[in-house]
């Protein structure tokens, strides 16, 4: 059925967006479920109100309109919108995934040297960009690789995809030495990926080191963009390769060597080396997950390492912990593991 033609004097209706209601129809969407209905005719001033389906006809009475409830049409409202993003999401994988590989094809060398912009920095988007720069720069590699590898333990797939080429570059003579955290030496993969290696190799750990970096040939590094690692850096710039490199050599020199000669580390008062670098980080008032987060451990390892200590020091609480700590003289300067970074 066609509606009736709004009678003379009423203005045109402008065409809108729901989420912009306009004030006729915001009247008589009110109006309409006061009455728990509404003619036809009063609802003419507000046609949109049809479009959007907050009026509807009444089965029995063709001259009289219904309104949706809001409690129903709300809901519907907001899954359409979480569809439309959720389809924006997928568009947007889609469009990632079609142009990663053109990504580095689409920087030329002479740019890629010193940046589109001149500021000897690269922008890398997606792993497999990433790994692809990384890998080139190691097949060119002849002096040494210096890599610093947070939180703790790589997983056993991206060492078995790194070994090749970490080999290959010894190979030729280079150099690699890694900075891992302590709870690396933990870790079989770890020191199995390092037993199947031929050359220059040398890893050491410390409680806590900086985000990721890959130095090579001191000539360029990397350096994640984002959280998730997916974005990176690749730097060309002297100044800052240099500062890299620097940061890098001042972590080596307090980190305990791990391989090939593995060292012990301290004990300060009889108290192992991890549970130290929790009492350091307790006392300044991190929780349990912070402390897990900066450690490379999780939450329960840490949880059991401050009851140790607690037992230690003969601790019934948290804060009693805290001031038994600082009175043995545990964290006194001098005393306990390297300083952190």
């Amino acid at each position: 059925m066609t509606d009736p033609t709004p009678p003379a004097g009423h203005r045109s209706h402008d065409p809108h967006e729901i989420e912009n209601l306009c004030a006729a129809g915001t009247q008589t969407y009110a109006r309409a479920l006061r009455a728990g209905r509404i003619t036809r005719q009063d609802a003419a001033p507000a046609p949109c109100l049809l479009d959007f389906g907050l009026l509807r006809p009444d089965p029995g009475d063709p001259g009289r309109l219904l309104p949706a409830a809001p409690a129903v049409v709300l809901p519907q409202l907001m899954r359409a919108i979480e569809d439309d993003i959720a389809r924006h999401r997928r568009r947007e994988a889609t469009l990632a995934e079609l142009f990663e590989p053109f990504m580095e094809l689409g920087t030329p060398d002479a740019a890629a040297a010193d940046g589109p912009d001149g500021s000897g920095t690269t922008v890398l988007h997606g792993l497999r960009t990433i790994n692809h720069a990384i890998g080139e720069a190691m097949a060119h590699a002849v002096g040494e690789l210096l890599t610093v590898q947070p939180g703790g333990a790589r997983p056993s797939g991206a060492l078995a995809a790194a070994r090749p080429r970490e080999q290959a570059m010894l190979g030729r003579g280079a150099r690699m030495r890694t900075l891992y955290q302590h709870t690396a030496r933990h870790s079989a993969p770890v020191v199995a990926h390092y037993e199947q290696l031929r050359g220059d190799v040398e890893v050491r750990t410390l409680s806590e080191v900086t985000e990721r970096l890959v130095v090579i040939d001191r000539a360029v590094a990397f350096i994640p963009a984002a959280k998730d690692r997916t974005v990176a850096l690749r730097v060309h710039h002297p100044a800052l390769v240099g500062y890299f490199v620097t940061t890098f050599e001042r972590l080596w020199r307090l980190a305990t060597p791990m391989w090939p000669t593995p060292a012990r580390r301290p004990t300060p008062h009889g108290v192992p080396a991890r549970q130290y670098e929790i009492a350091e980080l307790l006392v300044e008032g991190h929780t349990d997950a912070e402390i897990a987060l900066r450690l490379a451990m999780n939450v329960r390892t840490v949880r059991v390492h401050i009851a140790k200590l607690a037992s230690t020091l003969g601790s019934d609480s948290r804060a009693q912990l805290g001031y038994l700590i600082g009175r043995s003289g545990l964290l006194e300067p001098g005393v306990g593991s390297s300083p952190r970074p």
